[in-house]
């Protein structure tokens, strides 16, 4: 706690002395002390810079004053952690939002032509013998339809499936590799949450899903699926998981 309260009344009058357009001249380094205590206040001047370009040192200063002499004092101090995290989640905000506009523009310019070619299919394909439209969009077929219950969000299910791109590319089946897969309705993309709750149990559907309900611009790096793609499944509904 001592050295906690060295440190920041260290940092008080070197900053107070370093900061020029306050009128105040540097001090010359006469002791180890006087380097120490200089080093100590400039280490915390760029860890203070480089997490906080938008600083303002003048009124940096004077909070390290007013938290040290307790006078003067602006915010209150159960104000201060407040004031400080609202700030940074909004800029932490701001900079997520950016970054992904960023990506967002970037993946449009590198595969909009994919983005047309699923729209288009889509198009299409909803004037199809069988297609239902969901308000969503989400297109399907009834290929079999069941007896049993309809799951629920929150409902765990036992599904077999087979995924492909609209040009018959496979990118995921449990049919191919023999093993139905268990899951909670809510756990995965969203054509399939509004589509398994269109279900009964014993039912096997075939779902066309837009991008925006799979998995938009941003697929898993690496995988077969593209950005922009609309993806095709065939599901069985095998049993909700009690």
């Amino acid at each position: 706690m001592k050295t906690i309260k060295f440190l920041n009344l260290a940092m008080i009058a070197l900053l107070a002395i370093s900061c020029n357009k306050s009128g105040v001249t540097n001090l010359p380094l006469k002791t180890q002390i006087d380097s120490v205590s200089y080093a100590i206040g400039l280490s915390n001047g760029y860890q203070v810079r480089s997490g906080f370009e938008e600083v303002n040192i003048d009124l940096f200063v004077q909070g390290l004053k007013n938290g040290a002499d307790s006078t003067n004092i602006l915010i209150e101090q159960d104000k201060i952690n407040v004031t400080i995290q609202t700030y940074f989640q909004k800029k932490q905000q701001e900079e997520m939002k950016k970054q992904q506009e960023e990506a967002l523009k970037k993946a449009e310019e590198q595969f909009g032509d994919n983005k047309i070619e699923s729209e288009k299919f889509l198009a299409e394909n909803i004037s199809k013998d069988g297609v239902e439209t969901t308000d969503s969009g989400l297109q399907y077929i009834v290929l079999k339809e069941g007896s049993g219950e309809t799951p629920q969000a929150t409902s765990k299910v036992k599904v077999h499936y087979h995924g492909t791109r609209i040009d018959g590319t496979v990118f995921d089946s449990s049919v191919d590799r023999g093993k139905p897969s268990e899951f909670g309705v809510n756990q995965v993309i969203p054509g399939w949450i509004e589509g398994l709750q269109l279900m009964k149990v014993g039912s096997k559907y075939k779902f066309f899903i837009p991008q925006d309900l799979a998995y938009g611009a941003f697929p898993r790096q690496g995988g077969v699926i593209k950005p922009f793609d609309a993806l095709i499944f065939e599901v069985e509904l095998i049993e909700i998981v009690k």
